[in-house]
């Protein structure tokens, strides 16, 4: 509604999500799948060279990682004078990253901001302004940003909420420094699934998520086993989008190593047991 107005524009499809988008997107005007992994049942981030490209889109989209599937970007195309604009729901503030290489950056605030319910925009300056007269103006991202994001009360428990998450997050070291814990819990993770023959990751290596990690037992007869005795020792929500299936394990900032220690632990027993 902010940028396309009846143009083109292109999409990279890498998960349920950036499919999802396509589907609202059609309605609003010429829709191009620039690339797409979904034959590989999305398991990695096609090569960059392979992307079709236009070059007189509004815009490229791309979700920079994938919730259900466990995919991350790891880098970002060379898209010339065409805008990015990126969904980061789901691992924003979890790395560095440098704005000025996108358009706009869009996202909830549920994974490592805030509660559900609040969104997040981040959009360049010049981009401001191109919206269909058909948008409503609290998401006229022109009119929010005239009006410092208050054109109607804002949901000010949630705005509150975030605020507190960023404070904690600077006491932590800030950005650069939970990149570091984020990378130990992976790897800890990913390492374990790796060195066994029990437990499979099928995402391409460079692009694993930080954030999400999907696995699944090799004799899935045991799922629900491992379901109920990872609940039993205080393991909740690691059953997989039903989309998927199998398991997946979600460390977003505010998990500790040691709970990502402790699943390993259990994963190990469990794998020991059967």
């Amino acid at each position: 509604m902010n940028l396309l107005n009846g143009g083109e524009a292109d999409y990279v499809v890498t998960g349920a999500w950036s499919k999802r988008s396509v589907e609202d997107a059609v309605a609003y005007g010429k829709i191009n799948i620039a690339a797409s992994s979904e034959a590989e049942k999305f398991t990695n981030v096609p090569a960059y060279s392979s992307w079709k490209l236009n070059k007189n889109a509004a815009y490229l989209h791309i979700c920079t990682n994938e919730t259900i599937n466990g995919v991350e970007f790891d880098g970002l195309p060379e898209s010339g004078d065409v805008p990015i604009v990126a969904d980061m729901s789901s691992h924003i503030l979890s790395r560095p990253i440098d704005v000025t290489q996108y358009g706009v950056i869009y996202g909830g605030a549920q994974k490592n901001i805030g509660p559900a319910g609040l969104c997040i925009v981040i959009v360049r300056e010049d981009l401001l302004g191109k919206a269909s007269p058909l948008t409503p103006a609290v998401f006229n991202w022109k009119t929010q940003a005239e009006n410092q994001s208050m054109i109607n009360t804002p949901p000010t428990y949630s705005i509150y909420i975030a605020g507190l998450v960023f404070e904690w997050l600077l006491a932590q070291g800030g950005v650069a420094a939970i990149e570091k814990v984020n990378i130990a819990k992976a790897n800890l993770l990913y390492d374990y699934i790796d060195s066994t023959d029990f437990y499979v990751n099928n995402v391409a290596l460079k692009n694993r998520s930080r954030m999400n990690i999907p696995f699944f037992l090799k004799d899935e007869s045991l799922n629900d086993a491992f379901l109920k005795g990872a609940e039993a020792n205080g393991l909740l929500q690691l059953k997989g989008h039903r989309m998927v299936g199998g398991m997946r394990a979600s460390i977003y900032n505010a998990m500790p190593i040691e709970g990502v220690q402790a699943l390993i632990s259990y994963m190990q027993a469990f794998e020991s047991a059967h």
